[in-house]
């Protein structure tokens, strides 16, 4: 089993010994959809010690002051140099000047995604973190998920012989008080969750030649939200469809990530909880020439990506997914979102 394989599926799993010395993490914005589990993941995890979190929405420091987290101004939190990660979990419009200001002072940093609305700000995220030797991690939650990393090992290993198609789906509902979040960026649900699928496609094919999105507001709304977003990718070899919609009830069971090739197709679906069901013409790897499902692990959101981080942080080395990769994935992203 090659490092990547090892970092991106069992990572998730793997207990920190309790003997080494705490990392301290604050965060800089916990306004984003997903700061609260991260927050919560941290303090559950003993690789982590919480330093505070710096926050300018009045509600939700007192909310977090209530729950026992210390707040942080700016200043405590970047110029204190016994931290050494910053988690950017603001609004999207922040993320780039967030991350910039943390790489500044000289910290590891974990960013949500998007990282940016433009292709140069996240280049020179990647041009300073690299020129000052620090960490940056992506926060696109499936990256440490069983099932996709199993269908993508499938794939990279020729278990399922020559891919020609990837597709996903990730829906959602949203109702008209958040509409206007997604409606700041012209790719409106594609570039707020079609993301986390366009991450694995492009780790897996590389650069696409070309991508023909369809960005539509068919929700019955007095706005102007890409509420229902396809884009097509053509590769060297393979085809990819992300089809992401924020009118779906009940989206959740049917988000799917699914791999086909030659030999055969990994299905992931739902994703959460973790289903994976792999249907081979003949027999390779670990699998039989037959549909079966696959015995998976529990997957909780956030956990791997924390647990990997603290092991780069103590053990200086990078992180399993370079940072040429995540220029690839940022790059798609904003070309599907009409964004460049």
């Amino acid at each position: 089993m090659n490092r990547r394989d090892f970092m991106c599926g069992a990572l998730a799993a793997q207990a920190v010994s309790p003997a080494a010395e705490r990392i301290r993490i604050g965060f800089l914005g916990v306004s984003h959809s997903h700061g609260e589990g991260k927050v919560q993941v941290v303090q559950q995890n003993p690789a982590w010690e919480l330093a505070g979190i710096c926050e300018a929405d009045p509600k939700l420091r007192a909310k977090y002051e209530k729950a026992g987290v210390k707040l942080l101004t700016q200043e405590q939190l970047l110029g204190d140099a016994s931290i050494q990660v910053v988690a950017v979990e603001s609004a999207v419009k922040q993320h780039a000047s967030h991350a910039r200001l943390a790489l500044e002072a000289g910290k590891h940093l974990h960013l949500e995604k998007p990282p940016s609305d433009n292709l140069k700000d996240f280049q020179a995220l990647v041009a300073l973190a690299r020129r000052k030797g620090l960490l940056m991690q992506m926060g696109y939650m499936w990256r440490y998920h069983p099932g996709i990393n199993a269908a993508l090992e499938a794939a990279r290993k020729g278990w399922l012989g020559e891919v020609y198609m990837v597709r996903g789906t990730m829906n959602t509902l949203i109702g008209a008080d958040r509409r206007w979040e997604w409606g700041l960026f012209r790719g409106g649900q594609m570039f707020e969750q079609g993301c986390h699928l366009i991450d694995p496609m492009v780790r897996l094919l590389g650069r696409p030649a070309k991508i023909a999105p369809l960005l539509r507001g068919h929700g019955a709304f007095q706005d102007k939200v890409a509420d229902n977003t396809v884009a097509v990718f053509e590769f060297p070899k393979a085809l990819g469809v992300i089809m992401s919609s924020m009118l779906q009830p009940g989206s959740s069971q049917h988000r799917a990530f699914e791999v086909f090739g030659s030999n055969g197709n990994a299905v992931v679906r739902p994703i959460e909880p973790p289903a994976l069901q792999m249907d081979l013409a003949k027999p390779a790897g670990p699998y039989q020439a037959k549909s079966q499902s696959v015995p998976l692990p529990a997957f909780q959101r956030y956990v791997g990506d924390f647990v990997e981080l603290a092991e780069a942080v103590r053990s200086k080395r990078p992180l399993a997914v370079t940072p040429d990769e995540d220029l690839l994935v940022h790059e798609a992203l904003l070309r599907a979102s009409e964004m460049m």
